[in-house]
């Protein structure tokens, strides 16, 4: 849970920043969606090496 202090002569628009910049730092959207779809561990290591097979053909 974030706790945002709002100081006295701060804006509202000025504290709403330091908290969507605060969550943003968490990275907890990242992880819910990264959560959202799971993926077997081996199907994200299949995907791994047939993005680096990837890019090896383009890059050469």
């Amino acid at each position: 849970m974030l706790i945002i202090n709002v100081k006295e002569e701060e804006s509202i628009d000025r504290a709403l920043k330091r908290s969507k910049r605060k969550f943003q730092k968490t990275g907890l959207l990242k992880e819910i969606r990264r959560r959202k779809n799971f993926t077997k561990p081996s199907v994200e290591r299949r995907n791994q090496v047939l993005n680096a097979v990837y890019r090896e053909k383009n890059y050469s």
